[in-house]
């Protein structure tokens, strides 16, 4: 693979492995949607999707005819499908840095507060008051845990007044650095240097791959 394509491969997945990094090294946990999280994903794998997928499946025709905007054509259309598989995912909350021994208390206390026929069972947490529903799923090496709904009768507004209240929680509560986080961004910093180094060593490549790329 030419230099310029490997950088479009790569640096977003780097960016992406240096985000986690720097989280998961924070004083603090952090809370996010299940919908952001996606997005995010999506955008750390979509370098890999343009010189994949995307190049593999262009329109020969659109190609010549648009030029570069063929490429923002089918980009649009990989974002468009990854807005609409995110809207149509089932209410879930991530949240980063914290260990599900840590978690299960605070959610005891805003549980408490915000419904109080609210009741566990196993890794699940039930509160019919406002129709919420989720299971606690947790990676112990990443010090990640989830919150994802089960079944489909969940109430959203339920879910944002959850999410608010974990927000504020989680901003009290101090958690030791994660020393997977160190890991993921020297690892990131190596995949930013290498691409880097590829550049400078072969700029020529570097420019005919833009040319191919553009169709000039």
């Amino acid at each position: 693979m030419d230099p310029l394509r490997l950088c479009i491969s790569i640096c977003p997945l780097a960016a992406y492995l240096m985000v986690l990094g720097v989280l998961n090294i924070r004083k603090h946990p952090f809370l996010t949607t299940g919908t952001r999280d996606l997005v995010a994903l999506s955008l750390a794998v979509s370098g890999m999707m343009f010189t994949g997928p995307i190049a593999l499946f262009m329109p020969g025709e659109a190609a010549v005819f648009f030029g570069f905007y063929a490429w923002v054509m089918m980009l649009g259309i990989y974002f468009l499908l990854v807005i609409f598989i995110s809207l149509m995912q089932r209410p879930r909350l991530v949240i980063y840095n914290i260990s599900v021994e840590q978690l299960k208390p605070i959610l005891r206390d805003i549980a408490a507060k915000i419904d109080p026929e609210a009741r566990w069972r196993g890794d699940a947490l039930y509160m019919p008051g406002i129709s919420v529903h989720f299971v606690v799923e947790d990676v112990p090496a990443m010090r990640n845990v989830q919150l994802k709904s089960v079944g489909p009768n969940q109430s959203y507004m339920a879910w944002v007044r959850l999410k608010m209240a974990l927000l504020f929680a989680l901003r009290q509560e101090a958690t030791i650095p994660n020393s997977y986080g160190y890991s993921l961004i020297v690892f990131a910093s190596v995949m930013f240097t290498l691409v880097g180094y590829e550049i400078f060593r072969q700029p020529e490549l570097v420019k005919i791959a833009w040319n191919e790329i553009m169709f000039l």
